[in-house]
């Protein structure tokens, strides 16, 4: 893109608060860049600053733009897309923690979630800087306007309404409990409320609070004082809900960088005691010639973009020490909004405290924490030659009922969805027996063909010493020959067929399994509660059995085939069900 294209586009820019980004032919975004005002903003690129930023304009063949509310919107809407994009030309932290969204989704009728990576068609509002009060915002909505929040996968073809409808969460337009007008008007209220009409929810939270209050229903009313301060509030700071803190937290950042590669050391200090430390790895923009940096480069800038990135979803502290102050203004007006303290000590105890933090840094950047090193370091512990492919493994159930694998991929430290597996198993209540059978399957496929995956160098096992063994016997009787470890969630040791690691809490080869452990985790309860679901569905066609009374059934049996070979008299046992149910449930089941 020539300096004549963007001083021609850039015409078609509103001059209001918002975020651009430059794209290449492929589509791949380059830059990621906020603006008080996006058509001036963009302009300037016609005469780029920097040999950096020149070439950055050259690979560009296009840009896109949003529009925000408020400059405050403009910087958090930044640091999401730079951690989605990952762009080459932007100061990028490693890791997967973005700020909450809310969408509605473009259906029929439409869904109401918090996500970080929202649907394309979607109407999405935020971010937001704390996901709590966002989720008892989202709950309050729901509860007065009734907005579904299920899947699709559990929309779909429903005789009857869910539990959702049952609690007052949902007008089931799934089963047309609620006119299709009716629900769209709701929809509409719930667009309003995110668009800043507070009252929509307001209102109707303090008539339920006085009502509740009149009734001497004094808890519940406690309970929706709590939910209005925190809608009263929402919209505070033109939309970024407002965090609470402790008072008495002390964040204290350094700064080192080598190149392009750039760490962070954090150590938090309560009470005048140091309690925590940590370090973040970063990739830094490309220098604009031989050894020449660029402001994003220098420390000011790094702590620019770290800041409101590392901060995604975590608390701020009362007080951040700096060893230079942040080279964007917009980061500093963010710190001051939200009641943080921000200093650059010069001397005394606070200045030995970033002192500290910088030696934490260097530190960091000669151990190295980049994820290909991680890899490297857990090969070395395990005396292994390479890890490059680590697959780890779960089972999830309840009660020996619809019981699930997961079979979860990483490469090089990070996941590859399109190596996901899963797998359903046989129903019975016994996790070692369960993990013999998936690794079997596993390790079936592998030798004899059928999987096309390449083999591991690894595989992780979610559990302890006896699900450890009962994946060998597997990979023993298959001759699958592949080294294999489990990851205790106890007390987070790692355990071989030859020993146990106790490796401290912050070694970068314990993170990765960790990863790697929690994924498998999610993926596995995430098949299993679909599972549920459809397994659910045989109860719904039986007559007096509603939601509550089929919770309470699976509660006492544990299973479908369970019910079934229950007596009358175990039947009536369960609250919900009286003689004839019992015999209706004896009959259809």
């Amino acid at each position: 893109m020539d300096r004549a294209t963007v001083r021609e586009r850039v015409s078609d820019l509103p001059r209001e608060p918002g975020v651009y980004q430059f794209l290449d032919t492929d589509g791949v975004v380059l830059y990621v860049g906020k603006a008080v005002a996006l058509r001036d903003r963009v302009r300037s690129y016609a005469d780029p600053r920097s040999e950096r930023i020149r070439r950055m304009v050259e690979r560009a063949s296009a840009f896109d733009f949003a529009v925000t509310d408020t400059e405050t919107q403009a910087l958090l809407l930044e640091a999401n897309l730079i951690k989605r994009h990952q762009p080459k030309y932007n100061v990028r932290l490693k890791d997967d923690k973005s700020y909450p969204l809310v969408q509605l989704t473009d259906h029929e009728y439409p869904r109401i979630e918090i996500t970080r990576d929202p649907d394309e068609a979607a109407t999405v509002y935020g971010p937001y800087t704390d996901k709590s009060r966002v989720e008892t915002v989202v709950k309050a909505l729901r509860e007065n306007y009734g907005i579904r929040g299920c899947s699709d996968h559990k929309f779909a073809n429903r005789d009857r309404p869910c539990l959702d409808y049952d609690i007052g969460l949902c007008t089931a337009p799934c089963t047309g409990e609620v006119t299709d007008e009716n629900y769209l008007d709701d929809t509409a209220s719930v667009k309003r409320f995110f668009e800043g009409e507070t009252g929509v929810l307001s209102d109707p939270l303090q008539r339920s609070m006085e009502a509740a209050s009149q009734a001497q229903q004094f808890e519940r009313a406690a309970n929706l004082r709590d939910r209005l301060q925190a809608v009263e509030a929402f919209h505070e700071g033109g939309g970024e809900a407002v965090i609470a803190r402790d008072e008495r937290t002390v964040d204290v950042l350094g700064v080192a960088i080598e190149g392009t590669d750039v760490t962070v050391a954090r150590l938090r200090s309560e009470n005048g005691k140091l309690i925590d430390r940590d370090r973040y790895s970063l990739s830094g923009p490309e220098p604009d010639h031989e050894g020449a940096g660029t402001s994003e480069s220098s420390v000011a800038g790094v702590l620019s973009a770290f800041i409101p990135q590392y901060y995604a979803e975590r608390r701020l502290p009362d007080a951040l020490l700096l060893p230079e102050r942040p080279s964007d203004g917009n980061v500093i007006e963010w710190l001051d909004a939200e009641g943080v303290a921000v200093s650059v000590p010069g001397t005394g105890r606070e200045s030995t405290l970033v002192d500290l933090a910088l030696k934490n840094a260097r530190r960091g950047r000669v151990r190295g924490i980049e994820r290909s090193d991680e890899a490297a370091m857990l090969a070395d512990a395990l005396g292994l030659r390479s890890i490059q492919r680590i697959e780890g493994f779960d089972v999830s159930h309840a009660h020996g009922t619809a019981v699930v694998g997961s079979n979860v991929t990483f490469v090089e430290g990070a996941p590859d969805k399109s190596a996901y597996r899963r797998k359903k198993l046989t129903e019975r209540n016994d996790d070692y027996a369960n993990m013999r059978e998936l690794i079997h399957w596993r390790a079936d496929r592998a030798v004899s063909g059928q999987d096309d995956r390449p083999d591991p160098d690894l595989l992780l096992i979610d559990g302890g010493d006896g699900q450890l063994d009962a994946a060998l016997d597997s990979l023993s009787e298959t001759d699958w020959d592949i080294p294999c470890i489990a990851l205790a969630k106890a007390n987070e040791v790692v355990i071989t067929a030859q020993r146990t690691f106790d490796w401290p809490s912050d070694a970068p080869h314990l993170h990765l399994l960790q990863r790697v452990r929690d994924e498998a985790h999610r993926f596995a309860v995430q098949y299993h509660q679909t599972l549920r679901d459809e397994v659910t569905t045989v109860l719904d066609d039986v007559p007096g059995v509603g939601s509550k009374t089929r919770t309470n059934l699976l509660r006492r049996f544990g299973s479908i085939d369970n019910i079934r070979a229950a007596s009358i008299t175990e039947l009536e046992s369960v609250p919900g069900v009286g003689k004839q149910t019992a015999k209706t449930i004896e009959q259809r089941l």
